[in-house]
């Protein structure tokens, strides 16, 4: 594309970031929302499948259309993504049951998976590298601003508006987005020489969907299985299997669909790995935060959307400051490193969170947390285009996501497995002492309500629990709030323990971090080869790596 002209570029890239625009607010509507659709449609014990299918559909979704937009172009793709996004999205807001909000969520999902592989992929065929990180932080930027007024909106319609609503409102982005894309994306001819590894996506779906499966089915608790069971068992190996058979693939196929020397890159294994632990540690705590702010502190879906939104801000401010510094100097191992290293800081302090813990302190806390992934966020899929020829973009771009939404997906169901087993510690022994202090009031209403709030779920409606509350006699009342904060003490401490987990696991995100090999960024003024190096870094002819 690079006879394009500077405007036709501007204008393609508007088109690009209203798609994502599109597909990004979608996701940051349904956070503040999703604890409250949970106690309208119940089931509780599903919540993070909710989460869970969407990353999964996406995950495979973003790697296999990585090598087919190589080969066939971007725009149909982006098209397919944009039509499968709006379709899940209006069929979610017709759910009735939760199992019914998993499977639209699903179609949601591998249109994001489309999306965003061949967003980011487009933008590479459009600018070099060094232009690229500007317009990184940009698309970062997009993310920022959707996490701003994703959660305000979400909040503001599941307490003013029938919480359908959430998933509707913005379907007219979704046809803008087409048409922009439709109208102005152009079209390329079919890559010639080149053909569809069809065994080779095959076994990779059968490698990826059973380990996610695996992953999001073990544990303990209702509808879980034990790591141990036959059910775990058996997805794991078919997993093992899969993959044993999809390397065999990718060696023996003309044009596999993840060419497996690109791992010899230094630089791309390395990025990879950063983004699967960053995305683990990350997506793994903070979807379990607006559990604490609505559920622990009893903060309306709308205040916990203002209560989020500094984080956002922040994340926003040093996304788009982290692309121009790194199309300024040509540099981002240092960037990483400090990003990752404020973002593991803010997940402890937000270990250290207890009920009674002012809203301030949380604001606080997290706006360290988006200061981090603000600054984090945008390097490694640029490490990762930088260090590939240009006919290998679309892949790689697909490899990067797909390893940040193997860590999202894993790091979610570990999480939601570390959270529900701590609530159950702590809920036991807050139980046993109780027992200890003396006889609640023989109150058959309060047996009820107390019976219908053992469930963790009930908390994050309040106009249940004061109308609960207000049922109920003075003395009676006093033993209700009693047991209800014995379990927001469970949730909160089953939740700040997600966080630890979380900080842990970022940690070791910093560690592989430090073995990042800094390419200077790649100018207009540097010829691009299309032959890579031989050694055994893969770098690119004529760039020569800075010292490490």
């Amino acid at each position: 594309m690079s006879e394009l002209t500077d405007k036709k570029k501007i204008t393609i890239m508007i088109a690009i970031i209203t798609a994502m625009f599109f597909s990004a607010i979608n996701q940051t509507i349904i956070g503040v929302a999703m604890p409250r659709i949970i106690a309208k449609l119940g089931g509780m014990d599903y919540y993070s499948w909710a989460i869970t299918i969407y990353l999964l559909t996406s995950t495979v979704a973003s790697v296999l259309v990585g090598k087919l937009s190589d080969i066939y172009g971007r725009k149909p793709f982006l098209l397919a993504g944009i039509g499968l996004f709006s379709i899940g999205a209006l069929l979610s807001g017709f759910s009735g049951t939760i199992f019914q909000l998993i499977t639209y969520r699903a179609i949601q999902g591998a249109g994001a998976g489309i999306i965003m592989s061949t967003a980011f992929t487009a933008m590479g065929d459009l600018y070099e590298p060094r232009e690229r990180a500007k317009w990184t932080g940009v698309m970062s930027a997009v993310f920022g601003v959707s996490s701003v007024a994703g959660p305000l909106l979400g909040g503001y319609i599941v307490d003013h508006l029938d919480w359908h609503w959430v998933f509707w409102i913005f379907l007219p982005i979704g046809v803008i987005a087409f048409t922009l894309i439709l109208l102005h994306f152009p079209r390329v001819e079919k890559r010639q020489g080149e053909s569809v590894d069809y065994f080779g996506s095959l076994f990779l779906t059968t490698t990826i969907v059973p380990m996610l499966l695996a992953f999001s089915w073990a544990g303990d608790g209702p509808n879980k299985y034990a790591w141990g069971s036959w059910q775990i068992i058996s997805l794991l190996a078919v997993t093992v299997v899969s993959l044993g058979i999809f390397l065999w693939t990718e060696t023996k196929v003309k044009t596999p669909v993840l060419p497996l020397g690109l791992f010899k890159n230094s630089v791309f294994t390395v990025s990879n790995l950063v983004g699967f632990f960053l995305n683990a540690g990350m997506m793994g705590a903070i979807i379990y935060v607006p559990f604490f702010v609505q559920g622990v502190k009893g903060i309306s879906p709308t205040m916990a959307g203002y209560v989020a939104m500094p984080m956002s801000i922040a994340m926003l401010v040093t996304s788009a400051l982290a692309g121009q510094l790194m199309t300024k100097t040509g540099k981002y191992k240092k960037m990483a490193i400090s990003g990752l290293l404020v973002m593991t800081a803010g997940m402890v302090l937000m270990y250290f969170m207890v009920p009674s813990t002012p809203i301030y302190l949380l604001v606080l806390y997290m706006i360290i947390l988006g200061l981090g992934m603000g600054i984090a966020m945008p390097v490694f899929s640029l490490t990762v285009q930088n260090a590939v020829a240009p006919k290998e973009l679309g892949v790689a771009t697909a490899t990067s996501q797909l390893f940040r939404n193997l860590g999202g997906t894993i790091g979610i169901a570990v999480m939601g497995s570390v959270m529900s087993a701590s609530m159950t510690t702590k809920m036991t022994q807050l139980s046993a002492g109780m027992g200890q202090t003396g006889a609640m009031p023989n109150d058959p209403a309060l047996a009820e309500k107390l019976a219908l709030f053992s469930n963790p779920q009930n908390l994050l409606d309040q106009p249940k629990i004061e109308a609960a509350l207000h049922s109920l006699s003075p003395e009676s009342q006093a033993a209700f709030v009693h047991v209800l904060d014995m379990i927001r003490d469970a949730m909160s401490y089953g939740i700040t323990t997600t966080f630890l987990t979380g900080a842990i696991v970022a940690g070791f995100a910093v560690v592989i971090a430090l073995f990042l090999k800094e390419i200077p960024l790649r100018g207009q003024s540097q010829k691009q080869p299309e032959k890579r190096a031989a050694d055994n870094s893969s770098e690119w002819d004529g760039v020569q790596p800075g010292k490490a």
